[in-house]
């Protein structure tokens, strides 16, 4: 759910557009006209980049990659299936218009995030290459500097880890109405002084703020810090998110 954006500009990638790909492919790119005069196919292939492109490991939906652009750090994600499927067919969506393309979608809610003040990584340009029934898609974003996940925290000092500003952190997006599909210890970040971000908004989109989908979000972050604990007790990692659970429906309850 966003709205029209007049800063849009869509370039068409043609069959053949960009070298090394599947024959017969063709799609498109999405960026702001605003900011970019005009954006390159190459972009979303990482083997183009050389040297300048690092494999991102464990990077959850898709595979990542960091980007030493000329314009700046960025990150290059190619969405990928999971699962069973994933086993047989990792790259290939089905078509359902340019309206469900994921990284089209991505794109869209992370400008809108933007806009509503919240902080996540600035989009640079979405992309997909369709040949049938079947797309491929990719997303390059900003790369957010000196940062680390609340999993890194909690694996070096549970004590220190940021859960009261985890907590208000996340609160503050469910209350715009943002459903994240994935919430867990990797996609929450902070950086030296205790700001976060959230990242990773694959399928992840706004609604109006009911308790059913909060919790399960919730829920998600609470099965990931059990999985990460390691040697510790579990009614350890409980009483860390309920010092999490607190301070969210503390800034929850202010509305704010």
């Amino acid at each position: 759910m966003s709205r029209f954006d007049p800063a849009e500009t869509l370039t068409p990638i043609p069959a053949g557009g960009r070298a090394g790909d599947h024959a017969g492919e063709y799609g498109a790119i999405l960026f702001d006209g605003t900011q970019l005069r005009q954006a390159d196919p190459r972009w979303f292939d990482p083997a183009l980049w050389g040297e300048r492109a690092q494999r991102v490991d464990g990077s959850g939906r898709g595979g990542a990659w960091f980007i030493d652009a000329s314009h700046g750090p960025c990150v290059l994600r190619q969405y990928l299936r999971g699962g069973l499927v994933g086993r047989f067919n990792r790259e290939q969506h089905l078509w359902r218009g340019t309206g469900h393309v994921r990284s089209f979608v991505e794109f869209r809610l992370l400008r809108e995030l933007l806009r509503r003040g919240l902080p996540v990584p600035q989009p640079i340009a979405a992309s997909y290459l369709r040949r049938g029934l079947g797309y491929r898609a990719w997303i390059l974003m900003e790369r957010l500097a000196d940062v680390r996940s609340l999993a890194d925290h909690m694996a070096d000092s549970p004590a220190d880890a940021p859960l009261e500003q985890t907590g208000r952190l996340i609160a503050r997006f469910h209350r715009v109405g943002l459903d994240h599909a994935d919430l867990n210890a990797h996609n929450i970040l902070f950086d030296g002084v205790g700001k976060g971000w959230l990242i990773d908004f694959d399928r992840g989109r706004l609604r109006i703020p009911e308790t059913r989908w909060r919790e399960r979000n919730l829920a998600r972050l609470k099965r990931s810090l059990l999985k990460l604990r390691g040697a510790r007790e579990v009614s350890a990692v409980e009483a860390d998110f309920a010092r999490l659970r607190r301070s969210y429906d503390a800034l929850w309850r202010r509305g704010i």
